[in-house]
């Protein structure tokens, strides 16, 4: 008879694992929810447009990435849509505090050149700083699918310092090492906190290429959800899980709010783990797991805007756009000591037969949630008119920056819609509406990894609190979470075949 495996949450994380197991003979129930599955895939209508609900500038899915090689043996990379970004400009950064644009080009020398261009006598530090991305990032085995080894791993200094001083011993100039982090702020990086590993990977993977969905990043959950379907499992949107039921250091059921329970050999958790905690009894694990849990901080959040524009209005750019405040803040994101927005990310995500010109854009803002504190016992729709207020305070403020680098921006709006953490914390059951999980700290970093693996024999973890976060990270997780119950390996090496 089949093994069975509920998991609860139908974000990324969960979809990656279901499809997996599903793929390896389990029978598989996804339990979401909300009535969309996918998480931050997730996608919405307004204004008569499809909206994807984050920013999927998205690398691993390119010929040979790690990604595509999980899809290929899932079985859905002909199905995939993705436009490629310019090999030229992949991103284009902008500094309000001198009015200077950066623009990267891809791979590694695409990066040192370009790069090299506005920091001429950086350019051999540019090469071994680069050259020292790529070799802590081949400290991990699990980016490049390779087989995991059975014994301790050690990592090399490098890999285990701060990404600040990783970046400082590399690159003298104090703004280019600012410009070398700008995408610190959309990964949750702090200042002397967030690993050097980290940013290697992210950067490792921005470097070598990356991708955006055609036509809105709901249809690779869709992708996702049917090789469950196809194998003779489901996916329940509409079905919150208010309870899961330990007894002996076992799950014996979960329950949805609708009374209905759901019983299984395995149980895999791909929501936040304070929210877990909170739906099962206290005895299900020791007070020091469930305090050192609620005392892990976590990454901040964001505020967005998702904009409709007039039709021939504003070009299609085949690349992200960076706006930052001053080189100084781009490790400050997080703080509350520090005026909002330091800055934002900005986009226009490609179509089917996309045209030269863009009919949405997409804008987040980093924030922290203290920010939106005031209105935590809010629900969605009912917040106040003090809340909707504070909304149109902050777009205003957003908008004032886009027309820095957009001027006349605020002309060709025909509708325009925002979100705060608030939402990020209500759609997708965040503490804190945490964008990336758990923060990550290079000075203790077995408290900012959570295992997979829990003291309850038949609950495993999945999702960006566990491992590494973002698109690839929560794919990779998920082989772990996987292997688990298959085995050390058991699908690494099916994908040496891929």
């Amino acid at each position: 008879m089949k093994k069975s495996v509920v998991i609860i949450g139908g974000g990324l994380g969960g979809l990656f694992v279901g499809a997996i197991l599903s793929k390896e003979g389990f029978q598989v129930t996804i339990l979401e929810k909300n009535a969309t599955i996918g998480g931050g895939l997730q996608s919405f209508r307004r204004f008569g447009e499809m909206f994807d609900s984050g920013m999927h500038v998205i690398g691993g899915l390119e010929p040979g990435g790690n990604v595509r090689r999980i899809c290929d043996y899932i079985g859905i990379t002909d199905k995939i849509d993705v436009m490629p970004v310019d090999d030229d400009c992949t991103d284009e950064l902008y500094f309000s505090e001198d009015r200077q644009h950066y623009r990267i080009a891809k791979g590694k020398e695409g990066f040192v050149k370009s790069l090299a261009s506005y920091f001429p006598d950086e350019e051999e530090n540019l090469r071994r700083y680069v050259e020292a991305i790529f070799r802590v990032t081949d400290e991990v085995d699990l980016f490049y699918l390779r087989p995991a080894k059975e014994f301790v791993v050690t990592h090399s200094e490098e890999f285990l310092m701060s990404a600040n001083d990783f970046i400082a011993k590399y690159l003298t100039n104090p703004r280019l090492r600012s410009v070398a982090a700008y995408m610190n702020p959309f990964y949750g990086g702090r200042h002397n906190q967030t690993p050097a590993y980290i940013h290697a990977i992210i950067s490792t993977l921005y470097i070598i290429g990356s991708e955006r969905f055609v036509g809105g990043s709901y249809q690779f959950a869709n992708l996702l959800a049917s090789v469950i379907e196809e194998n003779g499992g489901q996916v329940i949107s509409n079905s919150p899980v208010e309870w899961v039921e330990v007894t002996d250091r076992q799950v014996q059921y979960v329950r949805c709010k609708n009374k209905q329970e759901y019983r299984a050999d395995y149980y895999i958790s791909d929501i936040h783990p304070c929210t877990l905690l909170s739906m099962m009894p206290e005895q299900a694990f020791p007070k020091a797991f469930r305090q050192r849990l609620d005392e892990i901080p976590n990454a901040y959040s964001a505020f967005a805007l998702y904009i409709k524009v007039r039709e021939n209005s504003f070009p299609y750019i085949n690349h992200s756009e960076y706006y930052m405040s001053r080189y100084d803040d781009v490790w400050n994101f997080g703080r509350l000591d520090r005026p909002w927005p330091l800055g934002f990310l900005i986009m226009t995500p490609p179509e089917p037969n996309q045209s030269a010109y863009s009919r949405k854009v997409l804008v987040t803002a980093p924030m922290n949630f203290e920010r939106v504190r005031r209105w935590e016992d809010t629900t969605v729709g009912r917040r106040g008119d003090d809340y909707i207020q504070w909304k149109a305070e902050m777009t205003e403020l957003l908008l004032n920056q886009i027309e820095e680098i957009h001027p006349g921006f605020r002309d060709i709006i025909e509708d325009i819609n925002s979100s705060s953490p608030l939402t990020i914390r209500d759609f997708y059951s965040v503490k804190d509406g945490s964008l990336y999980g758990f923060s990550k700290d290079w000075k203790n970093i077995t408290l900012s990894q959570l295992p997979v693996v829990t003291k309850v024999r038949n609950l495993l973890l999945t999702g960006q609190s566990n491992n590494l976060h973002g698109f690839c990270g929560v794919a990779l997780t998920a082989i772990n979470t996987c292997e688990a119950i298959l085995g050390l390996n058991y699908i690494i090496n099916k994908l040496q075949k891929c």
